[in-house]
């Protein structure tokens, strides 16, 4: 068995500063075996919001895993956006933009899909995924970690990353379980699918974590439990009233052959 908290959209620059420790004990607490965090560790790639979000990696003191994100790179100092635009992500967070976690049940790799040229707008080839699979190996439980969500529902105005469609066909090709997602600010857990008939990815989507930049839902994380072919996903969020985080949604799934479906007598 396997626990993964997955943060996604801290956004240190722009934070509510009376939820930053409730949420280091919260995870503390559940006693994860890692934190993976899908970008947008800061609101502006400042070095001093850089260096809050180094601070919090450390006090976790557990094992992490994090990709940047959109806001990860420089937004008015465009020669650097042009010509270094993750230095200040790879000085203060890490070298690795790609990083991967592989034990023998499961497979974690990050996936740049921010696009420096674009200023929200992500970017996927089917050839980044395939190159992701070859680092995953043979993982009964493979997990690809992007900070831009692979589908979107209907109304969502932003953007849908740049190949996503084609990335979803790569995802069912190579064998990848779960997608690990944030950007949206919005928390959703599905099976997601293209044209292919056998597509077996679960997209995971975390909310924002910290950052005062909601849209309608509250502060949350993700808690990830794989138990052999049955995955549960146990959001925690700060409910009115709350003084910290709460579980407050679950959704399970098992695995029948590739493809995901809901437990048996769970709530859909």
């Amino acid at each position: 068995m396997r626990r993964i908290i997955h943060l996604s959209d801290l956004h240190f620059g722009r934070t509510r500063p009376e939820l930053l420790e409730p949420l280091l004990a919260v995870i503390r607490d559940l006693e994860p075996d890692l934190v993976a965090l899908s970008g947008d560790l800061t609101q502006r790639a400042r070095r001093s919001q850089f260096g809050a979000a180094r601070a919090f990696l450390d006090r976790l003191d557990l094992h992490w895993l994090a990709v940047p994100g959109n806001h990860d790179v420089p937004l008015y100092n465009v020669p650097l956006r042009l010509t270094d635009p993750f230095s200040g992500y790879r000085r203060r967070i890490s070298r690795d933009l790609e990083p991967v976690y592989v034990d023998e049940e499961i497979a974690v790799v990050g996936l740049n899909t921010v696009d420096p040229l674009a200023w929200q707008r992500g970017r996927v080839t089917p050839g980044d995924i395939a190159r992701a699979a070859e680092r995953a190996g043979r993982a009964p439980v493979k997990i690809l970690m992007a900070h831009h969500p692979f589908k979107h529902v209907p109304d969502e105005p932003k953007a849908l990353m740049k190949g996503a469609p084609e990335g979803l066909e790569a995802l069912a090709r190579t064998g990848f379980d779960v997608v690990l997602a944030g950007h949206l600010h919005a928390w959703r857990v599905e099976p997601v699918t293209a044209r292919l008939e056998d597509a077996r990815t679960l997209q995971v989507q975390a909310g924002t974590g910290l950052s005062t930049r909601l849209r309608g839902e509250e502060n949350d994380f993700n808690l990830l439990t794989i138990d052999g072919e049955t995955l549960t996903v146990l959001r925690y969020a700060t409910e009115e009233g709350a003084e910290g985080f709460e579980p407050v949604a679950s959704r399970c799934f098992e695995r029948a052959g590739e493809r995901w479906k809901i437990c048996d007598g769970a709530q859909k």
